[in-house]
């Protein structure tokens, strides 16, 4: 179930959006782009992204140590929050 976020992971998702649409990107560039000066405060982004049904998670195929984030459309998070 998708839920509303916060307002300051709101702000986050929109910048996210606004540089990766919904293609895949990893923990170290999202950090690049939105120049977070604690990566655990990423860390926590992205936990309540996944956690409110904004974004998927993958295993990167050539080392599943790493992870891949893939944001939901706003649309698609929209009408689920509609419902």
């Amino acid at each position: 179930m998708t839920k509303a976020l916060p307002k300051w992971v709101m702000n986050r998702y929109a910048k996210l959006w606004g540089k990766f649409n919904n293609k895949e990107f990893t923990h170290s560039l999202a950090s690049k782009f939105l120049k977070e000066p604690k990566t655990t405060t990423l860390s926590l982004v992205i936990a309540e992204l996944k956690k409110a049904g904004w974004l998927d998670v993958s295993l990167e195929k050539n080392d599943s140590r790493k992870r891949l984030y893939k944001l939901k459309k706003p649309e698609e998070v929209m009408k689920e929050i509609a419902k």
